[in-house]
């Protein structure tokens, strides 16, 4: 969710409560668009406001992190650094609803007089910017310097340069939510577009996840024409959209994130009704929130592109075995005819003295069903000889099919085993299950072995996921393959029980029994993970095998993660684990 105008409230809410009246200790610029303000707080406490104009991430909240400097600081720090060191934090305010926040500060110019500055955060995707400002004796804001100069070359709207006044851009004769009304409420379903989208395009500061969340609330489809909506809609969208607003002016704050498994998918300051049944976890204050989401996703990306490499080199291999496997099953389609050859050879050589030389075909009754049969032949060439023809085809046919049953059989291995490594890639968490991929990688002969002497895997304990069923039931999720023969073989005692999905590549799963009568519940619960850890995961429904861990073998000299079962029940489960809780041993 980007910092829209609900989110820049409640983050001004915080700042005012908690650096207000606190004085700038330390100023300084991580990144070319970033500021890192030390705050000593009116309570004595240490602040750090993190302030970023990314185009891309433009974000704003106090953190515990500390970033290193560039060793010559850029022109703008130095600048405020001037201005602003001991400066006193006298406020904190949100223009309107608009992402634009203003921090208000007070400080001793060099005649030793009282003056004020202003650092203005606009907090707007591309055009995000932070920016230095001064009042002229005509109360105008004067911009002194900004951390982005923006020319008339880059904008024809507004020049950001030192020495022009300062204003906010048109926002597209929006209005502002805290004027809702009901006549702006008939300029919203006037519009001839998509619900959420006429919400968000009338009001300032709305984005189209809070649009939406109010649709929800209202019991609509967001993507509803505005115009279709009758009176007993309109009433519950008047209403819902009123306490919204409502909430968020009296600082009715609820900071959560809220997850797909381990990661963070939303984020926001009031409550996400449009995502119930998923994970939710609450926070304090809107920074914790922030510096928890942004982390989290910072650290998801991280592991995206550290296996980068692996999903290519697994995607590359998967398509060469189906292309591969396409091509035998054509080859294979073409010996179906084989056991005709066959019979027409053995029949030349039963009745072939009765054709005469130059004849195209012969009628022979085919003695294993009693009928008559007409058999092509060579003229060139004897009955003999053409029964010699037929059998050379079909002991050819014959060799191919063989063949081509070993091979079709070792090349749907080869990609199931390949489509596991592709699941093991979508639920890495870390750099070291990346690393156990890897060494299966350098293991099945598909990357080759770095030189020198190869690492020997150390296997961590307690390194399995593990979750706790509704009725107090442990159940153990393999990320890797490596970590499923574990699992499966090695952490596995009598009365506990394997779940895996049917046909699809998907983690073991192994839910321990403890000797005692284990409800239908949590075996539905069980089912519910091994359909969430698997390639069927968006697919809805997924059928799920599970069998009493004794019925699973391992074949000798078989891939890693590779059992076989001939015992086993079926159920179908949904990927829905919000029922069960996860435990980080």
């Amino acid at each position: 969710m980007a910092f829209d105008g609900t989110t820049i409230s409640c983050i001004v809410y915080e700042l005012g409560n908690t650096i207000t009246g606190g004085r700038i200790s330390k100023i300084a610029q991580p990144e070319k668009d970033e500021l890192l303000i030390t705050v000593k707080g009116s309570d004595r406490q240490i602040y750090r406001l993190l302030i970023s104009a990314n185009a891309s991430l433009p974000l704003i909240y106090l953190t515990s992190d500390s970033k290193q400097s560039p060793l010559n600081a850029p022109n703008f720090c130095m600048l405020l650094r001037k201005h602003l060191n001991g400066a006193k934090i006298t406020d904190i305010s949100q223009a309107g609803f608009e992402r634009v926040i203003t921090i208000e500060l007070e400080h001793l110019d060099e005649l030793g007089d009282y003056c004020r500055k202003y650092l203005i955060i606009e907090m707007m995707g591309k055009h995000s910017n932070i920016i230095f400002c001064e009042k002229n004796s005509e109360s105008q804001m004067i911009i002194i310097d900004s951390i982005k100069r923006i020319n008339s070359f880059v904008s024809s709207v507004r020049e950001v340069l030192p020495g022009r006044q300062y204003f906010i851009p048109n926002t597209m004769d929006k209005y502002e939510p805290y004027d809702f009304s009901v006549e702006i409420m008939n300029k919203i379903l006037s519009k001839p577009l998509p619900l959420s989208k006429a919400i968000y395009t009338t009001l300032t500061g709305f984005s189209p996840a809070a649009a939406i969340e109010v649709c929800v609330r209202s019991g609509l489809d967001s993507d509803f024409p505005a115009g279709s909506v009758n009176d007993d809609e309109r009433l519950r969208l008047y209403s819902s959209l009123s306490r919204f607003i409502d909430d968020i002016k009296n600082r009715r704050f609820y900071p959560n994130i809220v997850y797909d498994g381990k990661k963070p998918v939303e984020f926001a300051v009031f409550e996400l009704k449009s995502y119930e049944g998923s994970d939710c976890e609450k926070f304090e204050s809107v920074s914790e929130m922030l510096e928890s989401y942004y982390s989290k996703k910072n650290q998801s990306t991280r592991i995206s592109q550290k296996s980068y490499d692996l999903r290519k080199i697994t995607g590359t291999l998967l398509e060469r075995a189906r292309k591969k496997l396409d091509i035998q099953e054509k080859q294979f389609k073409s010996t179906e005819g084989r056991d005709k050859y066959r019979l027409y050879g053995e029949l030349l050589q039963t009745y072939g003295y009765g054709a005469e030389y130059g004849a195209k075909s012969i009628v022979c009754n085919n003695y294993y069903t009693g009928e008559d049969i007409v058999i092509p032949l060579d003229g060139s060439m004897s009955a003999i000889d053409n029964s010699k023809k037929y059998f050379s085809r079909y002991n050819k046919l014959k060799r191919t099919y063989e063949a081509l049953t070993l091979q079709i059989a070792e090349t749907k291995d080869e990609i199931n085993h390949l489509e596991s490594i592709s699941n093991s890639l979508d639920i890495a968490e870390n750099e070291a299950d990346l690393n156990l991929i890897r060494d299966e990688l350098y293991d099945s002969g598909y990357i080759k072995k770095n030189s020198g002497k190869k690492k020997v895997k150390k296997v961590q304990k307690n390194h399995f996921l593990h979750y706790v069923s509704s009725d107090g039931f442990d159940i153990y999720v393999g990320k890797n393959n490596y970590q499923n023969d574990e699992l499966t073989f090695t952490n596995q005692t009598h009365g506990d029980w394997w779940f895996h999905s049917k046909g699809i590549a998907g983690s073991h799963v192994l839910l321990k029994g403890r000797g005692l009568d284990i409800p239908n519940r949590t075996f539905e619960e069980a089912g519910a993970l091994a359909a969430y850890y698997s390639k069927g995961r968006n697919s809805g429904k997924v059928e799920i095998d599970y069998t009493e861990i004794q019925n699973v073998k391992k074949p000798k000299n078989s891939k890693p993660g590779f059992v076989v079962y001939y015992t086993n029940y079926s159920l179908v489960a949904y990927a829905d684990i919000s029922m069960l809780k996860q435990i980080d041993d």
